[in-house]
């Protein structure tokens, strides 16, 4: 097959990827997208926007195609026990339009932004195709060789983008260890399950362990059920049965709904909860974005933000790096990107291992202080720095039209 030769490579068709394939593709730059999976009829988990996100999103032009395509708007964040409302915040105290959180299914906003970079005709796609290596050059990262069903290609480009996940290929191919952290103490069963919508996403603290629950469109109720940490080849020797009871248990109002949908452990989807940072996101040639570079807890919904958030502050980098001469990008203009996202994604992971302390820990002590800090929380000036924090990241980062032409 015929060769490609482009600016930037990205492997990796999701969010992180195709939001950086829109903001280079309206800046001038060739772009060629390469992904794994044929089509985007595939299970997807991560699927809250966060105001700071629906931001950028609208800036780009595709947040109204995406919502048009079905999506739900959550207005509260409750963490709950059986008998009282411990924290609530309320996302409509946020200025308008952007106050509120959107359940939005990530197809329909990968759907949205393939859409738009399929107008540029220095677009191109390599669907159903892994990368099977990088193409070096005296240590300097020069492309990619890709397999499919189809045959193999070969991608050269001035920069290739690892935007492929928390289990990255390109970070592995390029010889970048990523330091897993276990600190968390849980790991997440995920299901869904028909519903009417109620506006409210939830950490509920019930009888059988706790549980986050939240609108899915369409018609739907996306749960997790929440276990330690590497205990789930135990839970799971259990049975379904004791499974299903604990969550019930957990969620007495779904209860009759989670035993007559629940019938397999193979209805439920195992979350491995853990924090992890490539030890480094460039080298000559190549840089890593989302998950490939930094991997995060399901903790207030920070994971397709923090893509979307990197595409956006990758975007000036990459057009002043490839604007700089027409051969490989080096190391050194790429750098300036993990110098100015690195202290974001610190702090989105010491908030987040606080999250977990606070609402899932189990002690005598947690339980007692929870409260008291909860309260606290939601009613003073810092539970609305808080809030604002986990809704925006860095609202510095935003979309550079300046350099669209």
């Amino acid at each position: 097959m015929t060769d490609i030769r482009t600016d930037v490579c990205i492997v990796g068709g999701g969010p992180a990827g195709l939001t950086l394939a829109l903001l280079l593709l309206r800046s001038g730059v060739r772009v060629t997208v390469v992904e794994k999976a044929r089509g985007l009829d595939r299970e997807y988990r991560g699927e809250i926007l966060q105001p700071g996100g629906l931001a950028l999103l609208d800036r780009l032009g595709v947040l109204e195609d995406a919502r048009d395509r079905g999506a739900f708007e959550l207005t509260r964040f409750r963490l709950t026990d059986p008998r009282r409302v411990l924290m609530d915040f309320d996302y409509r105290r946020l200025p308008a339009p952007y106050d509120h959180l959107l359940s939005l299914p990530q197809r329909h906003l990968l759907e949205a932004l393939l859409s738009r970079c399929e107008r540029f005709e220095e677009f191109r796609q390599l669907p159903g195709h892994g990368v099977a290596r990088l193409i070096e050059d005296g240590g300097a990262v020069r492309g990619v060789t890709t397999k499919s069903r189809d045959g193999a290609r070969t991608v050269t480009a001035r920069v290739v983008v690892g935007a492929d996940g928390r289990y990255s290929k390109t970070r592995a191919l390029a010889g970048i260890t990523n330091r897993r952290h276990d600190v968390f103490d849980m790991d997440v069963l995920w299901f869904k399950l028909s519903a009417d919508p109620t506006g409210v996403v939830r950490i509920h603290r019930g009888a059988g362990g706790p549980v986050i629950a939240y609108d899915s469109h369409p018609g739907s109720v996306q749960i997790g059920w929440t276990l330690p940490h590497h205990s789930y080849r135990e839970i799971a020797a259990l049975g379904i049965e004791h499974v299903r009871e604990q969550v019930a248990r957990s969620l007495p109002e779904y209860a009759d709904r989670i035993r007559a949908s629940v019938g397999a452990l193979t209805d439920l989807t195992l979350l491995d909860v853990f924090a992890a940072r490539a030890e480094r996101w460039v080298r000559d040639g190549l840089v890593l974005i989302g998950d490939a570079a930094h991997t995060h807890s399901p903790l207030g919904a920070q994971g397709i933000n923090l893509a979307i958030q990197d595409a956006a502050a990758l975007h000036p980098v990459l057009v002043g790096a490839l604007g700089q001469g027409t051969g490989p990008v080096g190391s050194g203009p790429l750098a300036a990107y993990e110098q100015e996202r690195s202290p974001d994604i610190d702090a989105v992971m010491r908030f987040q291992v606080m999250q977990s302390k606070g609402m899932f820990a189990e002690s005598r002590l947690a339980a007692t202080v929870r409260p008291r800090i909860a309260k606290a929380v939601s009613r003073t000036p810092l539970g609305r720095k808080i809030t604002r924090r986990i809704a925006y990241g860095n609202p510095a980062i935003q979309v550079r039209e300046d350099l669209f032409v």
